[in-house]
């Protein structure tokens, strides 16, 4: 620990956190201790009569009852499980350069090395420690338990925007840390704290029986007294670790972190808006983006396009990206992927027919579009219930008449929360529906063989590698070449297919042999117990935003029958915009303008500023429509 006066500081909390403990078994201990006192000046004739006897009787059985209670508690906070993070794990053989830089910082710094890494769909880096036997992980040989470094957590973003030597300055304060975690009084008040803290989530688990409930309720108010009682001693402690591990880092990198803690903040600005805009919509369509991590590369590059304060972050994607340190980036691009889809939208753990895999390339067709006239048809299908022009096509010309001749679109709004609501409830569970497709990832719990056969095309090696990639646009489908493989870089970035492609040539070559598959990239297998409860498809961890109002919800749609009218009537296009997400293409351009007339429409009944914007782009609003 040396000199450091963090350690120092972390090292006398851990022993206050640690005096909490004591002073619980002396609690405990003490009626004991009395009953034992009383019978031995029994046993001696020192405490005899009639007195006596009937207070060795009551505090003898006092003593029992508290000792077991006490054992009870003990063994509910001893076989607590502490919650584990949702992460994709890296086998030692799927990232060996990445294990060597992390094992060359842990060199450098004088700390052990963490015992694994793994990857987290966040913006954020830590240490964790796996060691409790519920976990499930493998102990190292000739090492105790509770001896075993933390494993370092990285976050995904972090590795495709980054560069190397810019994650390398990073993760140092953090492999750091591994160092007062393997000082014994640290690790012993971390343990006490995390016992207490599974314990307290004993009663309110689900699948316990009307009677361990019961029984578990009392024991879940000792353990809020321990709590409250090693609360703050805690969190003074992990400061006291923190302020070690970034005193001890300060030997590495230091002048290269100041300089990527900007890329922090633009990774989690760019990450945020990925996930809101870009990602969100696809999930509600059943659909989850097999490659978030290449995807954010592609916003914070557009992002910098836009801001001026980002100017030249776009210079550094010439460098070597942090993700060429994996062997198979494609491959953890899409796990992690999906367990973005399931920590933020709750998506099941394996995909189907209503849960697949989307490419950046069909992304304008498999969402945007189809978004679009799903929401259409459902607006239409609410007028037709509402009894507003019932033999009416389905034009946008109804819409429009409508809400120009009612004050309020409340009642639409209404009817279109409640007929979302419904089919939400209706639809079966996604993971029920339908067996497993291939080649859509992870499962939680269970390991995906790297390799296996991935339908959805690869992004590119400048998605892949760090780099942007194209924002696509729609595109007709065409027979195109056989998809790349995960693994492969090949040196064009990720462009839509736009026109007929020439048919395979006959192979004069023998085809090559498989190459070997990679070691299996898994998440941790207590996910479906203890993150997502016994059905696995639990509401949303981490959900981003909040439920749509009644008012939001028809203003999308209002905008997704504006948007098929423009797409079947005056040749525009579905479109994707790595800030903003689904948008329209009207000759190759966005038109941003679009939603303050049609919130004019939904709020005020005016329609003039909607009608002179059809007209402009050339929108026939009499036209029918196509929909889902």
């Amino acid at each position: 620990m040396g000199e450091e006066r963090g350690a120092r500081a972390a090292c006398a909390h851990a022993l206050a956190v640690l005096r909490v403990r004591g002073r619980a078994l002396a609690v405990a201990s003490l009626p004991a201790a009395f009953a034992v006192v009383l019978l031995a000046g029994g046993g001696t004739g020192h405490l005899s009569g009639a007195g006596w006897d009937a207070a060795r009787w009551v505090v003898s059985v006092l003593a029992v009852v508290v000792l077991v209670a006490a054992a009870a508690v003990a063994a509910v906070i001893a076989r607590a499980r502490p919650a584990l993070t949702p992460t994709v794990e890296i086998p030692e053989a799927s990232a060996p350069d990445l294990y060597r830089m992390v094992q060359d910082l842990a060199g450098r710094l004088d700390v052990p090395v963490p015992s694994g890494i793994a990857l987290t769909p966040d913006c954020d880096s830590w240490l964790e420690d796996r060691t409790h036997p519920a976990h499930g992980r493998p102990a190292v040989p000739g090492v105790h338990r509770s001896d075993t470094p933390p494993v370092l957590v990285i976050g995904s973003p972090f590795l495709w925007w980054m560069r190397v030597a810019e994650l390398r300055a990073v993760l140092a304060p953090v492999v750091a840390g591994t160092g007062p975690s393997a000082h014994p009084d640290i690790a012993a008040a971390r343990r006490f704290v995390r016992g207490l803290d599974a314990a307290v989530a004993v009663a309110d688990r689900p699948g316990l029986n009307p009677v361990r409930r019961l029984a578990a309720r009392p024991v879940g108010a000792v353990v809020r007294v321990l709590l409250r009682g090693c609360r703050g001693h805690a969190a003074e402690m992990e400061r006291g670790v923190a302020a070690a591990a970034s005193e001890r880092a300060q030997s590495v990198d230091y002048g290269l972190r100041i300089v990527a803690q900007e890329q922090v903040g633009l990774a989690y600005a760019g990450w945020d808006r990925l996930l809101t805009r870009v990602a969100l919509p696809a999930w509600r369509m059943g659909r989850w983006p097999s490659r978030l991590d290449a995807g954010v590369v592609s916003a914070l590059t557009e992002l910098s396009r836009r801001d001026r304060l980002a100017e030249g972050f776009t210079s550094r994607l010439g460098e070597r990206p942090a993700c060429d340190l994996l062997e198979e980036p494609g491959l953890v691009d899409e796990a992690t992927s999906l367990l973005a889809a399931r920590l933020f939208h709750g998506g099941p753990a394996e995909g189907g027919p209503d849960w697949a895999p989307v490419d950046w390339q069909q992304y304008p067709d498999e969402v945007v579009d189809r978004k679009w006239r799903t929401e259409a048809a459902r607006l239409h299908r609410v007028l037709d219930r509402l009894g507003v022009d019932r033999d009416a096509e389905a034009t946008l010309a109804r819409v429009m008449d409508h809400l120009s001749t009612t004050r309020t679109g409340e009642a639409l709004a209404a009817a279109i929360t409640a007929e979302v609501s419904r089919e939400a409830t209706a639809r079966p569970p996604v993971a029920e529906a339908a067996p497993e497709a291939p080649g859509t990832g992870a499962r939680a719990g269970h390991e995906t063989p790297a390799g296996a056969g991935h339908e959805t095309p690869a992004p590119g090696p400048d998605a892949e590698a760090g780099r942007p990639a194209q924002a696509p646009t729609a595109a007709p489908q065409q027979p195109g070449p056989a998809p790349h493989q995960a693994s492969a870089r090949p040196e064009e970035p990720i462009r839509p297919q736009s026109g007929p492609q020439p048919g395979p040539e006959p192979a004069e070559d023998p085809a090559p042999a498989p190459k070997p598959a990679p070691p299996p990239i898994s998440v941790p297998g207590d996910l479906d117990h203890a993150a997502w409860g016994p059905g696995g498809d639990a509401l949303p961890l981490f959900p981003l935003q909040p439920p749509r109002s009644g008012r939001e919800l028809l203003a999308d749609h209002v905008t997704a029958m504006v948007c098929c009218a423009a797409v079947d009537t005056a040749g525009a296009a579905p479109g994707l915009d790595w800030l903003d997400g689904p948008t329209l293409l009207v000759g190759g351009k966005r038109h941003p303008d679009l939603a303050g007339r049609v919130l004019s429409l939904i709020e005020d009944a005016d329609p003039e500023p909607l009608r002179s914007w059809l007209a402009t782009v050339g929108v026939r609003p009499e036209k029918p429509v196509r929909l889902v």
